[in-house]
């Protein structure tokens, strides 16, 4: 059977690997290892010498880079590879922290310390092993914040399983169109996505083993072929899993998704190496030890929320989380006062609304020793006001779901460095490049320091990133370069390599901390009988950042905005941060002479036609 190219490549970086962490390996060793035939492995390695990427060195074959070490780096590379795991991490907590808090959730009234999470982790394990559900396995996560993303944060990588997290707000047929394209062989989920889920899995290709509800607060019935947490642990053991691999530092543990333009969500793998290093940025930058307590006002399916003193640091840190299901500012500062918070992370929507309550009710949040906020940079006036009110103490990050954050505003970077996005972090390099129409510019081809020239910001995250798309190859070239990832936004800097983001190459918008892309949302509209075609935009919102508008023009004079609304809101592939919140009806869309809408147009009329009502609120 002929190998496709993509499986190719796969058994070749698995060959180099292994030669790489047993340089003594024999060839027969290495065919079983490989799962491949003694001349297959032959054949192979011959490839790889003749390519330059092993080297034949007194009778051995090593990988390139070792025979040019001045020591024998065998064991060092040997225990680095395998043994510098984000589980290894947190299983040193679990022995020296045992007794401590791991995790609180107030609404129950539950605490778990690092042992008793790990046990739940571990049955979790054992119940996905007894499902045949192991190494490269895929464990789809739908969850709100609750401990059931936290253990099924840890649960599956015992078992060499890949965590999908993702958005508990798809819409069912964007979540079928993640479900075939990553083809989960469990899905868990909490009730608040229990429609979407249900109706998701009767509409793709592919069918999960096992669909598992969790955190049921609500006491919602299971539907039919689905299980309870509850019942798909029960009876497993509390003991550690045994595996039959060993695990690698660049296996991949964790997959996010971020938009793209289409309803299908790109799919962001995270290698056990990203998650590490992910950690110990968080740790570097707060700083963040086992005597802290943290609480994040954004789901942790994010990854400013699962690495941003979410699970991820936290717990390779050996400090404690506090669980919020759904975001109430009264309760978030309440709590910090209670449980002694010391980090709060959120979106500036969220420091918005923590403000305006501490105003009123000024309750004691003195242990607060910061609040790190993602998403959009802080004006000037709202970081002071947010200081006086809250913390002295902000951090603001700049970043992707990519390469995670990679500029930072420090307390002391505020309120003077308000509206940009600051410096690059330590470990990574953000620059602003040249934009060119028919290429991208080379990552030394920068703008000139002069903070007025605007050029593509680009960002070196080797630490954070796995310079990849699942199953996207397209995308992955397009936006991964040189070891650049490309982000798409653009900006200027100034002398002290201090960036100022201005706007976006390409038309996405961000609402509620989710990048959105127009085409998308056009496309549902257009179905409606009664549209000619549409255009999509945004308009400032002061608690979400931007809510979405659509100019729509109409094939049907009875066409009403209501009708639009309606459909809208009931629309299969449209998330609900994703329909429109207003809408005016209009004559013809501003195109190029070839037809491309022009959507800075509209952004820039947008503004004004709110401020005088002829957007409408659906």
């Amino acid at each position: 059977m002929k190998l496709t190219q993509q499986k190719k490549s796969y058994l070749l970086q698995k060959i180099l690997q292994t030669i790489s962490s047993k340089p003594t390996i024999s060839f027969k060793e290495l065919a079983v290892h490989c799962k491949l035939t003694r001349q297959t492995v032959s054949t192979y390695v011959k490839e790889l010498v003749e390519s330059g990427r092993l080297i034949r060195n007194k009778g051995e074959i090593h990988t390139a880079e070792r025979v040019c070490r001045t020591y024998d780096d065998s064991m060092f590379r040997d225990t680095f590879e395998h043994d510098y795991t984000w589980l290894n991490g947190f299983m040193r907590n679990v022995r020296r922290y045992a007794d401590s808090p791991a995790l609180f959730d107030p609404e129950i009234g539950l605490e778990y310390s690092y042992s008793q999470l790990n046990k739940e982790a571990n049955k979790f394990a054992h119940a996905l092993q007894k499902n045949q559900i192991g190494k490269n396995d895929v464990v789809m996560a739908v969850l709100r914040n609750c401990p059931a993303f936290a253990i099924s944060y840890i649960g599956p990588r015992k078992t060499g399983a890949i965590l999908l997290a993702a958005n508990v707000q798809l819409a069912a047929g964007e979540m079928a169109l993640l479900i075939d394209h990553n083809q989960p062989k469990a899905i868990i989920y909490s009730p608040n996505a229990r429609s979407s889920v249900t109706e998701a899995v009767k509409l793709c290709k592919h069918k999960p083993a096992v669909v598992i509800m969790a955190d049921n607060l609500e006491k919602e019935e299971i539907p039919e072929g689905h299980i309870s947490y509850e019942d798909f642990t029960q009876g497993m053991s509390e003991n550690e899993v045994q595996i039959n691999f060993r695990p690698h530092i660049y296996d991949e543990v964790l997959r996010l998704c971020t938009s793209g333009t289409t309803a299908l969500p790109k799919s962001v793998p995270i290698n056990d190496i990203n998650e590490v290093l992910s950690a110990h940025d968080v740790i570097m930058q707060y700083p963040l030890s086992r005597m802290d307590r943290t609480l994040n006002m954004t789901p942790w399916f994010h990854r400013g929320g699962c690495h941003c003193a979410g699970p991820g640091p936290a717990f390779y840190a050996g400090a404690s989380i506090v669980v919020m299901r759904n975001f109430k500012p009264q309760t978030a500062l309440s709590w910090v006062s209670q449980y002694k918070i010391t980090f709060l992370m959120g979106a500036p929507a969220n420091l918005e609304l923590l403000t305006r309550s501490q105003d009123k009710e000024k309750l004691d949040i003195s242990n607060l020793k910061g609040i790190v906020t993602m998403g959009a940079p802080l004006s000037r006036a709202d970081c002071i006001r947010y200081s006086n009110a809250l913390t002295p103490n902000i951090f603001n990050g700049y970043g992707t779901t990519e390469t995670f954050w990679n500029s930072f505003l420090r307390p002391y970077d505020l309120p003077d460095g308000a509206g940009s996005v600051g410096c690059s972090c330590i470990d990574d390099e953000v620059r602003v490049v040249q934009i060119y129409t028919d290429r991208k510019a080379e990552p030394d081809e920068m703008v000139d320091h002069d903070r007025m020239t605007e050029g593509e910001i680009i960002i070196k995250s080797p630490a954070k990133s796995s310079y990849s798309y699942y199953k996207n190859d397209e995308v992955t070239k397009e936006r991964y370069y040189k070891g650049w990832y490309y982000t798409g936004d653009t900006g200027t800097w100034d002398e002290k390599w201090t960036v100022t983001i201005r706007g976006r190459k390409d038309d996405m918008m961000v609402v509620s901390g989710e990048n959105i892309y127009p085409s998308q949302i056009e496309d549902a509209i257009n179905e409606h009988p009664k549209v000619k075609d549409c255009i999509v935009t945004s308009v400032p919102d002061k608690i979400r950042g931007h809510a979405v508008a659509a100019y729509v023009v109409a094939d049907d004079p009875s066409l009403t905005i209501e009708e639009l609304f309606s459909f809208c809101s009931n629309h299969p592939m449209l998330s609900k941060y994703k329909r429109p919140r207003y809408y005016a009806l209009i004559k013809e869309i501003p195109c190029t002479a070839t037809g491309k809408k022009l959507h800075y147009l509209m952004r820039d009329r947008a503004k004004i036609d709110l401020e005088t009502g002829f957007l409408r609120r659906g």
